[in-house]
């Protein structure tokens, strides 16, 4: 498995490359939509598909360049396609920068299975953070969005956001796999599902509530 990962804009996401045999996804294209194009570019990939894990600003910023120049199609969970469309709702109007985006090529849900080449990831629906907040979970690793960090859990003090929806992503999805599966967050190092059930305080709050 390829994987690079860009951290990018002035939010410090992680923008993740994934590919197999050249055929590639780009997640979270939040900013830096040039030196995204350059890795995929110097790698000769194909990008498949565009996978936003939410749509708030940090991780939507390139996802029209990189749109345009791949002419990959942009994969997101239909409860988030809102935030495309209101610089509220994905957090840019806060920032002074607001910014809407173009309508997603297809919706993604459950249970769902992105390939490329020999990999393949499934789509867990992750509400929470944002109404529509998806990870990929697959060869060993889960892609997290801002759903789960290292040592942190997704804010749900946002607009769209719910206490009671994040501590439920964790009980139904995110606890129930092995401790070893490999965690790519949406900010910061990446971790350990077994690490973070043991140690993250945040998750022990979450459970207690």
């Amino acid at each position: 498995m390829f994987l690079k990962r860009l951290i990018v804009g002035e939010m410090q996401a992680n923008c993740y490359i994934v590919a197999d045999d050249k055929k590639a996804m780009v997640i979270d294209p939040g900013e830096e939509g040039e030196r995204i194009l350059k890795v995929i570019r110097q790698n000769l990939l194909e990008v498949l598909s565009i996978v936003n894990t939410h749509a708030h600003i940090d991780h939507i910023g390139a996802n029209d360049l990189i749109r345009k120049e791949t002419r990959a199609p942009l994969l997101i969970h239909s409860d988030d396609i809102p935030l495309l469309k209101s610089a509220e709702l994905n957090l840019s109007e806060g920032m002074g920068n607001e910014a809407l985006f173009s309508p997603a090529d297809k919706t993604v849900k459950e249970r769902e299975e992105i390939k490329l080449g020999r990999l393949i990831f499934q789509v867990l629906h992750t509400p929470g953070h944002t109404p529509g907040s998806i990870c990929l979970y697959g060869e060993g690793v889960l892609f997290s969005g801002d759903t789960l960090f290292a040592n942190f859990v997704g804010r749900f003090d946002l607009p769209g956001s719910s206490f009671e929806a994040l501590k439920n992503s964790f009980v139904e999805k995110l606890l129930k796999l092995p401790d070893e599966v490999i965690v790519y967050p949406g900010h910061g190092p990446k971790t350990t599902i077994g690490k973070e059930r043991r140690t993250n305080p945040f998750i022990n709050e979450l459970l207690k509530k």
